[in-house]
């Protein structure tokens, strides 16, 4: 029989709603009925593509001796951090403080009034060398509550206090200057893997958010040092296993130093910050490799990742058939079966596949050598050579979807689709692709007119109950109102349809209202109207995504310069004074906000085409200025509505000279000469 967990939308919590344990979701009945009962919680929290969370719950949550154990001595919550990351937030800092490391899935035991005392994270089902087993933790936690609870809490409220600490900014009076960025240069440079790319030893994460900043170093600087290092580190991930060779599209990590061996699940937000990051190298360095991972992600997040309704998909899991990576490898034999002979000898060159294979018998695809080498290194004609790689990689695209899939997780996140609706326009206008940015559009829209509630309030999580609408639910955090906020500023840029920033403005009220804290100056991560936690939260470092509290910093100071609104800069800028500590003690853990600083502090420029949108002249010019990397230039243009003007300064006044279209390049409203060439506006540019 069903548990609770069954009247949940969540494609997590609905994996354990036939589980013999008793399962609450969080929420009040959960805390009511501990505190009747007298017992402690068990919070268990993780996600859907979690590998080790299918395989505590296989081992744990679907044993019915360990499922009445904690059925009788525990109230039990389930909870996915992808729904509820204030929670997450919470308790895995508890889980830190009180271990020293943490991750998922996440166990935490706490009272009914949420004070975490004791947790952990995978626990088997029985005890194995150096880790006691689940049966034994639950009986030695029920004891110790049971009769030792005063010195339980005396721990319990040390790491409450480590917690409130940890989430209370520091009053500084220093100035934000750009010697912040060049401070970071040690912190970023000296752990870089010169070989393989990315930082030092393994596990290999993406890190896109380092490499976004040491390209902005590039700009500012010249280093070629620093171009290296980043473009090293995209060839190698586009070359590894972590990225799929086949399909497209970015596993969360590699196990491995190399980039080969990747844990299989597909993540939204990694895919959109890559597809951002490869879209800016390529406008930097302009590597052919980097324009095609850019494509294939995303053709990839359009085939796989989207609902007809406009709205992205938040993960695809590791296993399929309960095998990790099942989905993925390739045996000698599966290749030879799906080729012919001379296509078969191909594939195993160019991917890499051997007899002995690289992960459990069978064959993760790589590339060994660039394509630029393999293909140099043949007597073939390039180009016969290239198109024969394509139509063998197709085939076998096609071959490998008559397996079992990974499941998909099919929530659709307001954060992370708006990570990716900001990748797709991004690169609609960077590759002149006019579908991405219909794409991205769409999205906004589900966003802004679905995943709201009666009172236009910006909600967190919408799952699709048909093909065109949805259930929205929970109330938006910090990181669902900044992403949002900085992903429309960037598809005004791609359209120059103004409606999208009026829509911004509205959502950068809603997010100052609800969530900005006027005595520190920084921004929460819940507003007061969220469940209450131990500690309201404030996570002010980048994590696998920014911090909420630097894209806000980032996207009130872009929205500014369209809109002329002071206000909204200097609650950015203020918001990294009072963080001016952390940016000096640890950038490595805040280059979201030495990215903010960047812009803060550099000669921003605006651009301004004004014109027909689809004239060969303005296209032209479209082309010229949006295929440089200028990661600190505000765009803005046709088409102009009765009022744009009036609104924004950067399109005040702004006409077509000679009845032709007209570009402005402008510092600070300060403008060139108004030029009507696609030529003319790149003289200006360099």
């Amino acid at each position: 029989m069903p548990n609770r967990l069954a009247d949940e939308t969540s494609p997590y919590l609905l994996q354990h709603k036939d589980n013999p344990v008793n399962w609450y979701p969080w929420g009040d009945a959960a805390f009511a009925a501990a505190r009747l009962l007298d017992k402690p919680i068990l919070l268990s929290i993780g996600y859907s593509s979690c590998h080790w969370c299918h395989v505590m719950a296989h081992e744990s949550f679907e044993n019915s001796s360990i499922a009445s154990m904690m059925n009788a001595r525990f109230v039990s919550v389930k909870v996915d951090r992808e729904e509820l990351p204030d929670v997450d937030s919470i308790y895995m800092t508890a889980v830190q403080a009180m271990t020293g490391s943490g991750g998922w899935p996440l166990t935490v035991f706490i009272t009914p009034d949420g004070e975490p005392f004791f947790g952990g994270t995978y626990f088997p089902p029985e005890d194995r060398q150096n880790m006691a087993g689940f049966p034994r933790i639950l009986a030695a936690v029920s004891d110790a509550y049971a009769n030792r609870r005063a010195e339980l809490m005396t721990g319990s409220r040390k790491v409450v206090n480590a917690i409130r600490e940890q989430s209370t900014p520091k009053k500084h009076d220093g100035e934000i200057d750009e010697s912040l960025i060049f401070g970071s240069f040690t912190h970023l440079v000296g752990n870089a893997d010169s070989e393989n790319g990315g930082s030092l030893g393994a596990p290999k994460f993406p890190q896109p958010m380092v490499y976004e900043l040491l390209l902005r170093y590039w700009k500012r600087t010249g280093s070629k040092q620093v171009l290296g290092i980043v473009t090293l580190t995209l060839e190698k991930m586009a070359r590894g296993g972590i990225y799929d060779q086949l399909g497209g599209g970015f596993a969360r990590y590699s196990v491995d130093d190399r980039w080969l061996i990747p844990h299989f699940e597909k993540m939204l937000y990694d895919n959109a910050q890559l597809v951002s990051l490869y879209v800016h190298a390529y406008q930097a360095v302009k590597k052919p490799l980097f324009k095609r991972i850019a494509e294939e992600t995303l053709e990839y997040v359009k085939r796989e990742m989207t609902h007809s309704a406009g709205g992205f998909y938040s993960a695809s899991d590791a296993d399929s058939e309960g095998v990790e990576g099942k989905y993925f490898v390739w045996t000698t034999a599966e290749i030879d079966e799906a080729l012919d002979r001379d296509d078969a000898e191909l594939a195993k060159h160019f991917w890499g596949i051997t007899e002995e294979g690289n992960f459990e018998h069978a064959n993760i695809l790589h590339l060994p050598v660039p394509l630029e080498e393999f293909v140099g290194e043949s007597s073939r004609e390039p180009s016969e050579l290239l198109a024969d790689i394509a139509r063998i990689r197709q085939t076998l695209q096609e071959k490998r979807s008559e397996r079992v899939a990974p499941g998909i997780d099919d929530k659709v996140l307001t954060s992370w689709n708006a990570l990716m609706l900001k990748a797709f326009a991004e690169a609609g206008t960077a590759f002149q692709n006019s579908e991405w940015i219909d794409i991205a559009e769409k999205n906004a829209r589900l966003l802004l007119d679905q995943v709201v509630n009666p009172e236009g309030k910006l909600l967190h999580t919408w799952k699709a109950t048909s093909s065109t609408g949805g259930e929205a639910r929970i109330l938006g955090y910090l990181d669902d109102h900044s992403y949002l906020i900085d992903a429309l500023v960037t598809l005004y840029e791609a359209t120059f349809d103004y409606s999208y920033i009026d829509e911004a403005q509205r959502l950068a009220e809603q997010m100052i209202s609800n969530f900005w804290d006027p005595d520190w100056e920084v921004f929460y991560d819940t507003s007061l109207a969220h469940s209450k936690l131990l500690v309201r939260p404030r996570d002010v470092l980048d994590n696998a995504v920014p911090s909420g509290g630097a894209v806000a910093a980032m996207a009130l100071l872009r929205l500014s310069v369209i809109t002329g609104e002071s206000e909204h800069a200097r609650k950015g800028e203020s918001s990294m004074k009072a963080l001016i500590p952390h940016l000096e003690q640890a950038p490595q853990a805040m280059t979201s906000w030495l990215a903010a600083v960047d812009f803060l502090t550099a000669n921003r420029q605006e651009v301004v085409i004004i014109g027909d949108r689809h004239a060969p002249i303005v296209a032209d010019m479209l082309r010229e200025a949006r295929g440089r990397y200028l990661p600190n230039t505000t765009f803005g243009g046709a088409p102009v509505s009765p009022g744009d003007g009036e609104k924004s300064p950067l399109l005040a006044q702004r006409t077509q000279i000679g009845g032709k279209p007209t570009a402005y390049v402008c510092e600070n409203y300060v403008c060139k000469l108004p030029v009507t060439s696609a030529a003319e506006l790149a003289t200006q540019l360099r």
